[in-house]
């Protein structure tokens, strides 16, 4: 399989940025990324176009900004990015984002939700746990292979994967809004005093696609990706924001899209549990017996290459950290326990998804805007640790407020979560972070100048 020369000039065609913004496109864009928006369509409804909005600033802005903030930092990884705020901060940061993008959640959630809206739809029930288990395997079987060598990754998501996925998708909303059109019956202004609330919910449901710390993990693919073009420390910081550029663009049009897909849906089907039932729904409804190959391929194509990514992004990290275990062994250490916990189920894995990622959010938040911030601020450890320091209090909080109701209505964590919601400003909404990632900066900054002061 060849690889890309070492021997490239430093500044890149159009051409490849193409490829690399096609490569990151498709490491983004997998299982959460096609069910969550519609079904934030449907349940917004009227509303779609403010719920719309907020999910693009947590699905769409808040990536974008994680790959900014690597490239303004010149951060070779999330690691580098959290390290200010002291090492074993940064190295338990990225454990846990890498254990929910790579082993708990987001790639165990690619195979199955693959399954679910590809497979399940074709088999007897009580076939359902051996055919996950069959499918599983080789779905994760077939991302080792992809994934085995890394510099094949560009070759293999970017230039391959990707654009078969993007003609598919393009064939799907010409027939949904051009040839049926039933986008044109969608209002653009909401209901009177609902749009702030879609806004909200459309915000907090963007933490589901995991978008912000995929960009932090995945900034890592395309900085690798960047040096065997040969590339610079400097030229990869610019190159990295001109792709995340492109990238992001485009995905929030593809968004835009899937969302008002969602709301119009509602003309012919009512509101479904989740988004995977409501996809296939609005494909049997437009593309009738080929609608169920055309969503198996996207769901696939999709799905494989954000595995493929998720797993690539994480064994490269850690094998930074750990040089003696190696690329190759994380990889298939990796792959394996999302084997595994893929067969625990969709729900189930969705379910308990929710806390981590209320807890993971805020911190990634902070760094990345912490991140932004250098060129005015600079690289101080003082700022950094007071403010996540403050932050993680909210994060402690959500984690809490988000857990399932079985373990939330224990006595100390309901009693706990009566008094949050009574007296933290923003926290039933799911925003309590925000006042206190301002008074951590605020707080910080204060503490940085007398303590300069002192030393001057």
């Amino acid at each position: 399989m060849t690889t890309l020369s070492t021997n490239t000039p430093r500044k890149l065609a159009f051409k490849q940025y193409l490829i690399l913004a096609s490569l990151l496109f498709g490491l983004f864009f997998g299982a959460g990324n096609l069910i969550f928006p519609i079904h934030l369509g449907q349940t917004a409804g009227a509303n779609w176009l403010p719920a719309a909005i907020g999910f693009l600033l947590s699905a769409i802005l808040l990536p974008l900004c994680a790959i900014l903030a690597l490239s303004t930092t010149q951060s070779n990884s999330m690691y580098d990015l959290a390290r200010p705020a002291g090492k074993f901060f940064a190295i338990g940061f990225l454990v846990l984002t890498h254990a929910s993008l790579g082993l708990l959640i987001a790639a165990p959630r690619t195979a199955t939700v693959t399954y679910s809206m590809g497979i399940q739809p074709f088999i007897p029930k009580a076939w359902g746990t051996l055919a996950l288990v069959i499918f599983s395997a080789g779905f994760f079987a077939l991302t080792f292979g992809l994934a085995f060598h890394e510099g094949s990754v560009t070759k293999n998501v970017g230039k391959v994967l990707n654009p078969i996925f993007i003609l598919l998708m393009v064939f799907l909303f010409v027939v949904a809004f051009l040839l049926y059109g039933d986008i044109r019956n969608l209002p653009l202004l909401p209901r009177a005093g609902q749009g702030t609330g879609s806004l909200i919910n459309g915000f907090l449901q963007g933490y589901n696609t995991m978008d912000a710390l995929a960009g932090l993990g995945f900034g890592v693919t395309i900085i690798t990706a960047l040096k065997a073009f040969g590339q610079s420390s400097r030229d990869r910081s610019w190159s990295v924001a001109k792709v995340g550029g492109l990238t992001m663009g485009f995905e929030a049009l593809i968004y835009t899209f899937l969302i008002a897909l969602g709301a119009a849906s509602l003309s012919f089907t009512k509101v479904s549990a989740d988004g995977g039932t409501a996809f296939t729904e609005i494909m049997r409804h437009y593309t009738g017996i080929m609608g169920a190959g055309v969503l198996a391929a996207l769901t696939f194509l999709a799905c494989l290459t954000t595995a493929i990514g998720l797993l690539t992004s994480l064994a490269q990290d850690l094998s930074r950290q750990l040089p003696r275990i190696g690329y190759h062994k994380i990889l298939l250490t990796a792959t394996v326990i999302s084997f595994l916990i893929a067969n625990i189920g969709l729900e189930k894995i969705i379910e308990y998804s929710a806390p981590l990622l209320s807890f993971l959010y805020p911190l990634a938040i902070t760094l990345i805007l912490l991140g932004l911030l250098k060129p005015v601020l600079g690289i101080k450890p003082l700022i950094y640790r007071i403010t996540t320091g403050i932050v993680l209090i909210p994060a402690v909080f959500d984690f809490i407020h988000t857990l399932p109701k079985a373990l939330l209505s224990l006595v100390p964590l309901a009693a706990f979560d009566r008094w949050a919601l009574q007296a933290i400003p923003l926290y039933a909404v799911g925003l309590d972070f925000v006042p206190f990632l301002g008074l951590g900066l605020i707080i910080s900054l204060l503490v940085s100048w007398y303590a300069h002061h002192q030393h001057s």
